[in-house]
């Protein structure tokens, strides 16, 4: 199975010359992503549903092998009661049908205010969602980071509901008091949880945000080697999601993060349009 490598957008203002090619607008950008990276952390549904004409231009734009992750809705994951928002969770999915055969995995991101006491809600939303879906569910309560019962509980559901848990590395990012405002911005906004590492799913998923600073990553990064080519070895689907602190070196530390785990990314567009510029 592929490892499936990306980040949480494919357009940012610092990325032109670099990830992506000089003078392209910004709705061409994805093409270029696409051509380096196979996956994307799709973080725009989580604010709002794309519309159809959105969802074909972005198939369009991306290969066959190319997967998208969608967050669902904060109105189905932030709002409410899980139980009450099945039928929601639902629509979400059915609107998504222009994009049905690139569809990685459907993230769903719950706020640290939801707790044990919504595991029952959890459950019930999960067996009506379409089992010919890929899901990840990230939690964020103190309770399931705490090694007791309520954990136990959450990983035993995911696993029946063969539901990846998503994994949550923020520690570079709190490796160092925040001496830039992108820092600070990040350690007031990321969530700071315990790294438990397991795979309840057929696609492990780590979410990976490293520091601005490209040596205080690496040793919280060679842990994660031998995991992720297990996971590989048993043919599980890994989706690793690269970050930093305002995402302008993100491309450059998921390149590095590829080259250890021997699955080196194609050369950036905007470094190779730059170099054949040289060349004249």
């Amino acid at each position: 199975m592929p490892l499936y490598l990306g980040l949480s957008q494919w357009s940012h203002p610092a990325w032109p010359g670099q990830l992506l090619s000089k003078g392209l607008k910004t709705g061409e950008h994805l093409a270029d992503y696409s051509g380096v990276f196979n996956t994307v952390e799709g973080n725009t549904s989580f604010y709002g549903v794309p519309d159809t004409a959105s969802l074909r231009r972005w198939d369009n734009q991306t290969p066959d092998a190319f997967r998208f992750t969608f967050k669902f809705p904060s109105s189905i994951s932030h709002r409410g009661q899980l139980a009450e928002n099945t039928a929601a969770a639902l629509d979400f999915i059915n609107q998504l049908a222009p994009l049905h055969h690139k569809l990685g995995l459907l993230m769903l991101q719950l706020p640290g205010t939801t707790g044990p006491e919504q595991l029952d809600g959890l459950d019930r939303l999960l067996a009506t969602l379409p089992p010919s879906f890929n899901y990840g569910v990230e939690v964020r309560h103190p309770a399931f980071f705490a090694k007791g019962e309520a954990e136990r509980r959450l990983n035993r559901l995911l696993i029946r509901h063969g539901a990846n848990r998503i994994i949550m590395d923020s520690r570079p990012v709190f490796s160092c008091p925040p001496d830039t405002p992108a820092l600070l911005e990040a350690q007031s906004k990321k969530p700071r949880v315990p790294v438990h590492i397991i795979g309840t799913g057929a696609s492990p998923v780590v979410r990976f945000i490293g520091h601005p600073d490209p040596a205080r990553n690496s040793s919280f990064w060679k842990p994660w080697l031998p995991h992720i080519n297990h996971w590989l070895k048993q043919d599980k689907a890994v989706y690793l999601f690269v970050h930093t602190a305002d995402n302008r070196q993100a491309p450059d530390l998921a390149a590095r993060l590829a080259q250890t785990l021997g699955h080196p990314l194609a050369e950036f567009p905007g470094r190779h349009q730059a170099g054949q510029g040289q060349l004249f």
